[in-house]
This record gives structure tokens, C-alpha cells and sequence, in this order.
């Protein structure tokens, strides 16, 4: 436990060590945000705040993980999934700076690389750590054999995983408290519950570096995690929840990740059919902003559902494994 705690604590330590340093570099080279024109209006004034903060997270979440692990293949796999997926939103991040517009990578290559990291997690848990293609029901204590169909499931959790932790980043400190809230839930089930101390150590490391980031990315946000960050994010929480077979269970612990991304699905389904909006606008935190709540008000009430979802699954988890 003492090394779990000293590693969180490390990624967080280093995290806010790094971020003014980063976000002077980054105001230097005038790498900042660039908004959506059909955005809310409030938010135009945030435009060229710094951006692709994820580098920190992530350079905060790898020196004491490195240093710290025995590097077995499920924590590697999670690892190499976060990372990967990380790389992913940095060049997103990046083309989007160097063509000064809001669309980065094409939406076939996110799709290409996805797959590629999918299938690289599938293999580190099934050949690496030897977990079966199976995926467990946790609610009603039952499994489900996928065989071959098991690599295409782990890219629908990759891919949801990281589209909901994007599309919940539209506030500040939104995701980032999002994340850390999923992740701490990760640390009770890997090393409570499964004695996972590597995996735990990992989660630890991700909650203490979205915890230092929050000290600079809460309202008003003085950087933001971009692509980078919500990416590699959500790449780590797909791979844990690979890794400890709560890849269902993951719609009730990410549920605020969900209810993000259903908003979109909603809105984009009833506008095509019916030509009508069921949301002011999605992701649906922008729904809240436009009938008047302020910036805080959403980010603390979505926080306290991401706790309430957390720990539903949680308990979930504890349960079934009696």
C-alpha cells in the first residue's frame, strides 16, 4: 500500500511541478485551444488558452509508474494503452494547432490506429496476462465465452471509452475530475478487492496526476488537457477495465462517460429522423450552460454523479465477487 500511496502522490507532486513550466512553454510557442464556431458563446473567450496538457498527465503518470513497477503484462498493457492513445490525441492535438482550425486527424486514421491499439491490448491480456476471451456479467454472475469475436468487444470499450472521457471534456476540470473519480474506483477493485497492487499502482499514478492537473485546469482553466489527455485517459480506463474483466461493469463505473455520450447519440439520432433537438445542444453539459448554469455548477453536480456511478459499480464489483 505504502508504494501505491508514494506513487500517487509522486505523479500529482510532479504534475504540478511541470504544469506552469509546460504552460509557459506552450504560451511561447502560441500553441493554444482553438473553439468551435457553433460552440456556446462563453466559450469563444477561452479561445488560445493552452493546450495538450496531457503531456504532463502523462509524464507525471510515468516516472514513479516506471520506477515503481515490476512490469507485468497486464499493468504494461494498460500502460501501452494509454500512451498509445495518448500519441493518438497529441498529433490530433497538433494538426490542429498547425492548421489553426477545431478538426485534427481524419476520422479513418483515429479508426485504423484504434483498432491497432485494440488489438495490441487484446494480446497483452490474453497472451501476455492469460485472460480467457470471456467477458463477465457481473449482475447476474455470469460469462459470456466471445472467442474471436473477444478483439473486436475490446475495441468497442477502447473506443467508447475514449470517445466518452473526449466528449466530456468541455468544461474545466470536467474530464479530469471525471477521470480521477472512475479511476480511484479502479485502485479499490484492483487492489482491495483482486490484491492487483501493479494495476492499482497505475490507477494510483493516473489519479494523482488528474488531481495535480485540476490544480491548473479547474475554472478558470489556465491549460487544457486536449485530445492528449482525454484519449490517453480513456485508453487507461478501457485497459483496466480489460484487464479486470469489469468491461460491462465499465457503463456503470464511467456512467457519467455514458450519459455524455448517449446525449450526443440522442441528439444526432432525433435530428436526422425527425429534424428536431432533444438538447439545447450535446454533449449535454452544454445543454446545462445554455439554460443558464454556471460553469461550476455543472462541473461539481457532474462530479458528484461520476461519485454516485463510481460507486454503484463498485459495490457492484465487491458483490460479485462473494
Amino acid at each position: 500500500m505504502a508504494e501505491i500511496l508514494i506513487a500517487g502522490t509522486a505523479s500529482l507532486l510532479i504534475c504540478i511541478f511541470l504544469s506552469p513550466r509546460f504552460i509557459a512553454f506552450v504560451r511561447e510557442r502560441e500553441f493554444g485551444q482553438h473553439i468551435r464556431e457553433e460552440g456556446p458563446e462563453g466559450h469563444h473567450a477561452k479561445a488560445g488558452t493552452p493546450t495538450m496538457g496531457g503531456i504532463v498527465i502523462f509524464t507525471a503518470v510515468a516516472i514513479p509508474f516506471l520506477i515503481l513497477t515490476d512490469y507485468g503484462w497486464a499493468e504494461i498493457g494498460v500502460f501501452g494503452t494509454a500512451i498509445a492513445c495518448a500519441l493518438l490525441g497529441f498529433v490530433d492535438d497538433y494538426t490542429k494547432i498547425v492548421r489553426r482550425r477545431s478538426l485534427g486527424v481524419r476520422g479513418r486514421t483515429k479508426l485504423i490506429v484504434t483498432v491497432a491499439i485494440s488489438i495490441g491490448l487484446w494480446l497483452a491480456a490474453t497472451e501476455g496476462a492469460g485472460l480467457q476471451d470471456t467477458v463477465r456479467l457481473r449482475i447476474i454472475d455470469a460469462q459470456i465465452d466471445l472467442g474471436l469475436l473477444y478483439p473486436v468487444f475490446i475495441y468497442l470499450v477502447v473506443a467508447g471509452a475514449t470517445s466518452g472521457v473526449n466528449l466530456t471534456d468541455g468544461l474545466d476540470g470536467l474530464a479530469a475530475g471525471c477521470a480521477a473519480i472512475v479511476l480511484l474506483a479502479f485502485i479499490g477493485i484492483t487492489y482491495i478487492t483482486t490484491g492487483q497492487e501493479d494495476l492499482a499502482l497505475l490507477a494510483a499514478c493516473l489519479v494523482g496526476a488528474c488531481v495535480g492537473f485540476l490544480w491548473f485546469n479547474s475554472f478558470p482553466a489556465n491549460i487544457f488537457m486536449g485530445d492528449t489527455g482525454s484519449l490517453g485517459l480513456g485508453g487507461a480506463i478501457a485497459g483496466l477495465a480489460v484487464m479486470t474483466k469489469t468491461e460491462i461493469l465499465l457503463v456503470i463505473l464511467g456512467g457519467i462517460f455514458v450519459i455524455e455520450t448517449l446525449s450526443v447519440a440522442i441528439q444526432v439520432v432525433a435530428f436526422q429522423l425527425f429534424r428536431r433537438r432533444v438538447f439545447l445542444m450535446a454533449p449535454i453539459h452544454h445543454h446545462f450552460e445554455l439554460r443558464g448554469w454556471s460553469e461550476t455548477k455543472i462541473i461539481l453536480r457532474f462530479w458528484i454523479i461520476a461519485a454516485v456511478c463510481a460507486a454503484i459499480g463498485f459495490t457492484i464489483y465487491q458483490y460479485s465477487i462473494r
